[in-house]
Formats: C-alpha cells, sequence, structure tokens
C-alpha cells in the first residue's frame, strides 16, 4: 500500500469478494467521484457521478461508468486506460456538488472543492486523501447509447440537448476502504 492512500481515512485493501456495498445508495444518494488521467503527470480530472454499476462480467469484476461527451472528464476517459472511483464521508458532500457542477476546463476545481489527489495503489489515476472508498479500473469496453434502442419512455428526458452518454466497462483491479465496506 502507498502511504499517501493512509491519509486522512486509513483506507485498507479489500478483496473484491470481501467488499460491502449498498449499491443503490453509494450511486443514488452518497455519489462518487470519477477521476481519469494520470498522477505522475498531474494530466487528470474528476468529476462527481450518481448513475453506474458495480458487477461481474466477462469473468472479472466490475465498475461501469457513464459519461457525457460534454464533459472535460470525456477527454481523459478517452486519452487514459484506467480511472478510479472514490467515496467519501457526508462532510464532502458540498466538495462533491462543486466538482460535479464546475468544469476542469476552467481552472482547478479540485483545489477549490478542498482534496488531495495521490497516487493510487494499481493505476495511473489519482485517487484522494479524503476518500473512505476507492475503487481502481482497467477500462475493458466502451458503447454509446443509442436512443433508438431506449425501452422506457422516461428515459429520454434525460437527454434534452441529445448529449447521449459514453458507458464504460472497468475491470476492478483494487478496492481500498475503510472498515464501513470490509466484510467482517
Amino acid at each position: 500500500m502507498r502511504p499517501e492512500l493512509e491519509g486522512k481515512m486509513s483506507v485498507k485493501p479489500i478483496q473484491v469478494e470481501d467488499w460491502l456495498l449498498r449499491c443503490c445508495s453509494l450511486w443514488g444518494k452518497d455519489w462518487l467521484l470519477l477521476t481519469a488521467g494520470d498522477f505522475a503527470s498531474g494530466k487528470f480530472n474528476a468529476m462527481t457521478v450518481g448513475w453506474g454499476s458495480f458487477g461481474r462480467m466477462w469473468n472479472k469484476p466490475f465498475a461501469q461508468v457513464v459519461v457525457r461527451p460534454t464533459r472535460y472528464t470525456f477527454e481523459f476517459m478517452e486519452k487514459y486506460d484506467t480511472f478510479t472511483l472514490c467515496a467519501f464521508p457526508m462532510q464532502y458532500h458540498e466538495a462533491l456538488n462543486l466538482l460535479g457542477t464546475r468544469s476542469g476546463r476552467d481552472g482547478d476545481k479540485i483545489a477549490a472543492a478542498g482534496l488531495t489527489p495521490v497516487a493510487a495503489s494499481s493505476v495511473a489515476a489519482p485517487a484522494f486523501a479524503e476518500a473512505e472508498l476507492v475503487v481502481e479500473c482497467r477500462k475493458q469496453y466502451w458503447d454509446d447509447m443509442d436512443p433508438a434502442r431506449f425501452i422506457a419512455d422516461d428515459i429520454a428526458r434525460h437527454y434534452s440537448l441529445k448529449d447521449y452518454h459514453r458507458i464504460y466497462f472497468g475491470e476492478i483491479l483494487a478496492v481500498l476502504g475503510t472498515e464501513k465496506y470490509q466484510a467482517a
């Protein structure tokens, strides 16, 4: 474990099979911070995400995230092979709100949010010292949403600008978290 990840939250490695999570709460209520790029070079961007999934695909644990092509993070997802998903205690909700509503094109929104990027344990994309959960992923597949395939009538209302998400599947290479995320 890299000492940077043992920062403020004292996350520890968790075997994927022992990872405890409340998926719908994590995505919907708590939110996650998606970060793509390269920590070592200082070229990365982050955005708050509330839509996605975790599971198993192609005999591998995976995280599935969606990013609109209009988002600055999209450029980093396209250019780099890895990404992280980080969860934070509720005290960081305001910071996550800022990271989900402000563009990294316009300045250093990570610094403005008061978060500390650190090297992840197994991928080039950064993690954050304040995170209570870090999921490290390597991209495996992507596809673009096709509105012609929407079956439920209420999906289209999320795309008034016709900026349909690109879907990314990432193999989960490492999970680090506090005791809250570890099976006993």
